[in-house]
């Protein structure tokens, strides 16, 4: 195997990470970071399986991150924004930065199988809605969540 090759072999050996969102506790997923193993820093990209009943991720947007799914088994339901649309294999999402917050749902009997990617930026700000909350992420500092109703916008003064 290359630093830079996986073969579907190798990927399908590994027992990947399994993962619960540090929002939603109903938001569970085995997560194989193939981007992270071949040396990917500005990109994330993974192959995720999402059991039945749960969610791949918190409802959430990105402002500054484009983000994108390809299904490759399962069913399933996205919310984009207030709607939510049936997918199955074969179908692709594109979340745009800036665009609506999304979540998947498994909504068949056997595992909603996807390959996620995203930008990994030096800076991301994200909203999740549904919890009245802003994630702010910059590297080599913490994280730092506050309450969207607390959040103030100062005018600056004039130059």
């Amino acid at each position: 195997m290359s630093q830079y090759i996986l073969k579907k072999a190798d990927i399908d050996a590994m027992p990947g990470l399994d993962k619960t969102h540090f929002l939603n506790p109903e938001a569970k997923r085995n997560n194989k970071s193939l981007g992270d193993l071949t040396g990917l820093t500005g990109l994330g990209f993974h192959k995720i399986e999402v059991p039945p009943g749960a969610y791949s991720t918190e409802f959430h947007r990105h402002y500054y991150e484009d983000e994108c799914t390809y299904v490759l088994a399962g069913e399933g339901e996205v919310r984009i924004g207030d709607t939510w649309y049936e997918i199955t294999a074969g179908d692709f999402i594109g979340y745009p930065k800036g665009g609506d917050a999304h979540t998947m749902k498994n909504t068949g009997a056997g595992a909603l199988v996807c390959l996620v990617a995203g930008q990994r930026l030096a800076h991301d700000v994200g909203d999740y809605p549904d919890l009245g909350k802003r994630l702010y992420r910059n590297t080599g500092e913490a994280w730092n969540m506050v309450d969207l109703d607390s959040i103030e916008y100062p005018q600056g003064g004039d130059k």
